[in-house]
């Protein structure tokens, strides 16, 4: 009888086999690990938007602002960091309004965003922090909507979809060192 003799593997099917084998033996990400990272990466999933609203104006305003109240359920506080309303919009900056030197209100972007604590409300109302939604592309009418997409630091996003609603007040000023607004009017009311 005679016993078939085996061949060596080449040199580079070795390599690769082991490889092959180093790589499905590597130990799984631990389920603390995994679990803490879900978590810290969705701040959009705790945080809920009642009562939006936007306020009706046309591409001759050129700009108009979006409110309504942000409440997170998580137990860690959220950020939001940016907006978009590409549909309706060029440009979308976070706004607080703030007192001027002269006594009169003035609207900036707010630095930081708008950070809603754990368990707790955050307020966007006119006169106060607010959306600000700039370089319209379309006229915006009592009765029709705007879709909102808010961005987290921890890069979420979570959209709502707001009323245009008729509104006479939020007229405050802009900060005169504040640029971006997608207009020339130096500072005049809006």
């Amino acid at each position: 009888m005679t016993i078939p003799t085996r061949r060596p593997l080449p040199l580079t099917t070795a390599i690769g086999a082991a490889l092959l084998l180093g790589a499905c033996s590597s130990p799984a990400p631990s389920e603390e690990s995994t679990t803490a990272r879900a978590e810290s990466a969705h701040q959009a999933r705790a945080v809920t938007v009642t009562d939006p609203w936007v306020k009706a104006a046309s591409t001759d305003d050129g700009m108009t602002a979006a409110f309504g109240v942000l409440t997170n359920d998580g137990d860690r506080d959220a950020v939001v960091v940016a907006a978009r309303a590409d549909e309706v919009s060029g440009a979308v900056e976070l706004h607080e309004v703030v007192s001027g030197d002269d006594g009169n209100t003035l609207m900036r972007e707010k630095d930081g965003g708008f950070s809603v604590g754990a368990g707790a409300d955050h307020e966007l109302s006119p006169g106060a922090d607010h959306i600000m939604i700039m370089g319209l592309t379309e006229d915006l009418a009592p009765g029709t909507e705007v879709t909102v997409v808010l961005e987290f630091e921890d890069g979420s996003t979570h959209e709502f979809t707001a009323p245009v609603k008729d509104f006479e007040g939020a007229n405050e000023n802009y900060d005169g060192g504040h640029e971006g607004h997608g207009d020339d009017d130096g500072g005049e009311e809006h």
